[in-house]
């Protein structure tokens, strides 16, 4: 396991190499924000299943967000939640997206938040993403995934207990608001 001081090496040259996606917010104010152990715990973990979380400011908030160019390796061969995993009879998997994102202090990506990800970068080129699912839906045995192909991203479904080995999550968590004084 890396040292505190070589996650935020990581985290600061990832940020810096990315300013289009949280224009005028400083690396020491996320530093800052990373001095709470909870929150450095669940971006570290991020980071080791292979996220590559960044910071994003979207309408005056502030989250880390797996860019990774494809779903995160450490998250794949997944089903949607537990309850589809316990209901599968036959292989099921060890755990599911919705189980590991909690245990790792964050949640999984909405669908407009994917879609607006994805208008900043491609992801998800080969593989595909499961994203936090209506009740509605998942009441009916699905959950849904997005990828990107031909360029444009696609939302799909699939039923829950499904996992393949391209198939992950991306994760989402929330820092803090962001006001920028003029």
């Amino acid at each position: 396991m890396a040292t505190k001081e070589a996650v935020l090496e990581i985290l600061e040259k990832r940020f810096n190499g990315h300013m289009y996606r949280h224009k005028d917010v400083s690396f020491d104010y996320i530093k800052e924000k990373l001095s709470n152990e909870k929150l450095f715990k669940s971006v570290e973990l991020m980071e080791q299943t292979g996220g590559e979380p960044d910071v994003l400011l979207y309408n005056g908030l502030l989250f880390f967000v797996d860019f990774s160019k494809e779903t995160p390796k450490g998250r794949t061969s997944i089903c949607y939640d537990k309850k589809a995993r316990l209901e599968r009879t036959k292989f099921p998997p060890a755990t599911s997206a919705e189980e590991m994102a909690s245990d790792m202090g964050i949640e999984l990506l909405d669908e407009p938040m994917y879609h607006y990800i994805q208008s900043l970068e491609d992801f998800d080129l080969k593989t595909s993403s499961w994203l936090k699912t209506e009740l509605d839906t998942r009441s009916r045995g699905g959950a849904i995934f997005g990828d990107k192909r031909y360029n444009r991203t696609f939302i799909y479904h699939n039923g829950a207990d499904s996992y393949y080995g391209s198939r992950g999550f991306r994760g989402i968590l929330f820092i803090g608001m962001f006001v920028i004084y003029d």
